[in-house]
This record gives structure tokens, C-alpha cells and sequence, in this order.
């Protein structure tokens, strides 16, 4: 596994407008996600979202479920921020920001997520601009690229 600690990779990395995605710092492989370049920040799928203390530390619980089928499980992070984002509707909302580490096959960074209740939506996460502009050339006509979904 190559971390990426500088801001940008040296060469493009050509993925699809899909990939298989890998967030360590949840215990989270093979997430199926969608580029977008129109949305800024990156978003997960939660629900029964609510902000705890653990240990003096403003942080967040919230359930995910990586595939249809399985029960969801109960994930917890340290909130980073709050901010309004407009949704894919248009509708402002305020969400929770977590950090955590991406992994697109052996490149890996950390970034910034929002918890968000993306049911009605085909892919559970959504990878925007800010962690693409790290050097990720997205494709329009390709998808995993980086590897297909195991069964």
C-alpha cells in the first residue's frame, strides 16, 4: 500500500466513473463508489446518525451496511466539522464531517467525509472533487478500472 502524502500524485491516475474503494480508517473494503466531479466533498451512506462524546471528543455514531442483504453495522468517528451541503435535489443540509483514509487500490490518502442518508442513491459512496484533484483522471467511459467487484 502507497500512501499519498504529497497534495498530488506525479502522474495521472486513470480510474472509471465506478471503482471498488477501500476506507481503512472505517475497517471498510471494496465499497462500491461514483466519481463526481460536480459534488466537492466525498459522502457515505449513514443513518441513525447522532452525535456521542467518547473521551471528551465531539464524535458521531452511524450505521452502514456495505451490501443489500447483510445487517448494517453501528460505526463511530471523531466529528472534524458541520457544514451545509446541497444535496443532489438541491435542498441545503447540514451534515457531519468525518476524516478518513481512502484507498483506490495500493494509493492511499486521507480526506474528509460526510455522513449522509444517500438510500435512494445506486452507490453508497460518493468520491467528489477534493480527493480527486489529487491526481485522478475519471474516465466517463470505463468502470473498475482499478479491479472489478468480487461476487
Amino acid at each position: 500500500m502507497s500512501v499519498i502524502t504529497k497534495k498530488h500524485l506525479i502522474k495521472k491516475a486513470e480510474i472509471g466513473w465506478c471503482e471498488m474503494v477501500d476506507i481503512p480508517s472505517l475497517g471498510l473494503t471494496q465499497v462500491h463508489a461514483k466519481m463526481d466531479t460536480g459534488a466537492a466533498t466525498s459522502s457515505i451512506h449513514a443513518t441513525r446518525v447522532k452525535p456521542i462524546m467518547r473521551d471528551g471528543v465531539p464524535s458521531v455514531e452511524f450505521w452502514f451496511r456495505l451490501n443489500a442483504g447483510e445487517k448494517p453495522k453501528r460505526y463511530e468517528a471523531a466529528i472534524i466539522d458541520r457544514r451545509v451541503v446541497r444535496s443532489s435535489n438541491g435542498e441545503k443540509q447540514e451534515r457531519y464531517v468525518i476524516s478518513a483514509q481512502f484507498c483506490f487500490g495500493k494509493l492511499c490518502w486521507n480526506g474528509q467525509l460526510t455522513l449522509a442518508n444517500r438510500r435512494s442513491m445506486a452507490f453508497p459512496l460518493l468520491i467528489g472533487r477534493r480527493a480527486l484533484r489529487r491526481g485522478f483522471l475519471v474516465n466517463s467511459g470505463r468502470r473498475w478500472v482499478l479491479g472489478k467487484p468480487t461476487e
